[in-house]
């Protein structure tokens, strides 16, 4: 079966066709409204598998795409603005340049289906929880669920033995506490906005601030709009790039260092609490756009976790390129960069959703 797997990020848009064997056919990227054109230009797919971020609790795997379904995903869109509205737009575009191919969502929220409830709970009123489905869903979950998939292959260790943190850093990020090939913790909530700094999003924020900048006259879209849009290493410095943040800092540009210190500050202590959560480290894990790339964001972060037995060799961090384990020889945790590979994710869940619905 030949998958067409789409998936559109906060920041871009990437699309691949995959052959049976995983083996990529043709690959391209750009906005929503190119889909049409790109999809031309490659062999025609057997299924077509579609990146959504938010599922809520109605969809914990991969499900064909009908008109109710679709319905549904617009109804939880205002969970993930900067997301789910792409994707449906993705939707719309490649399903009308293949007629009668199926579709199927695959969600980064189902990984973290598995959260136990102390971890998915927020301490929120009863009705409250109840009648708006209030809890933490997290998500990167394609992103986690294949770099816990292809640790255990480099290390030799199936992935259920290991107690790992895996750290999607990348426009968005977020941090997943993985047991027994499970998620048991993660810092993103009930919308991607929780958590880490991000390139434009804030992170973690006492949830006093958006009340008392509403009190005091801005509207809830604005605040919203900035949470999303303005915050992060955005609303420190006036870039989301860590590529030029990092450019500033080696120049010693006192507002760069001052933004790489907030940071690391709130990543070191995000990724302890997901040990605490764990109980002990094995691996720890870097993937997404700035997690494989940004080298001294991975030195800082291990040597902040130092004490935890984290150790990364500075000849191979320095030339890391695609899946490189970094450890250093006297460490006790392994630490792993994986190229992110969502697209093998969706294409593996297109075709047991296929199989399971005898979509062929």
């Amino acid at each position: 079966m030949r998958v067409l797997t789409v998936n559109p990020g906060s920041s871009s848009l990437k699309i691949s066709l995959l052959d049976h064997d995983d083996s990529v056919l043709s690959e391209d990227s750009g906005a929503g409204h190119e889909m049409a054109d790109l999809a031309a230009g490659m062999p025609k797919p057997d299924a077509i598998g579609v990146r959504f971020v938010h599922g809520g609790t109605d969809y914990t795997e991969p499900v064909p795409i009908d008109a109710a379904v679709t319905e549904r995903l617009r109804d939880l869109a205002d969970l993930a603005p900067l997301h789910q509205p792409a994707s449906l737009h993705a939707l719309a575009e490649i399903t009308g340049a293949l007629p009668g191919v199926p579709a199927v969502a695959c969600f980064d929220t189902a990984f973290h289906a598995t959260l136990p409830e102390a971890a998915s709970t927020y301490a929120l009123p009863a009705e409250w929880r109840e009648r708006y489905g209030l809890r933490r869903y997290g998500f990167h979950g394609l992103s986690f669920s294949y770099a816990v998939r292809r640790t255990g292959e480099l290390l030799g260790v199936p992935p259920p033995s290991l107690r790992m943190v895996v750290c999607h850093l990348g426009s968005g990020a977020s941090l997943c506490a993985v047991a027994e090939g499970r998620s048991i913790d993660t810092t993103m909530g009930f919308t991607p906005l929780e958590g880490l700094v991000m390139a434009s999003r804030a992170g973690s924020i006492d949830p006093g601030i958006p009340l008392w900048l509403i009190k005091h006259g801005l509207s809830a879209q604005d605040v919203n709009s900035a949470l999303e849009s303005e915050s992060g290493l955005r609303g420190l410095t006036g870039t989301g790039d860590m590529r030029r943040i990092r450019s500033l800092a080696e120049q010693r540009d006192i507002t760069a260092l001052a933004a790489l210190d907030v940071y690391h500050h709130r990543l070191r202590a995000c990724a302890a609490a997901m040990t605490a959560s764990l109980g002990g480290l094995d691996a720890l894990v870097f993937t997404g756009g700035v997690g494989e790339h940004d080298a001294a964001v991975r030195m800082r972060l291990a040597g902040d976790l130092a004490f935890l037995g984290v150790g990364v060799d500075p000849d191979r961090n320095a030339a890391a390129d695609g899946d490189t384990d970094l450890t250093h020889a006297g460490a006790t945790v392994r630490t792993l960069v994986i190229t992110a590979r969502e697209d093998l994710e969706i294409a593996n869940g297109v075709r047991r959703c296929c199989d399971h619905y005898k979509l062929y």
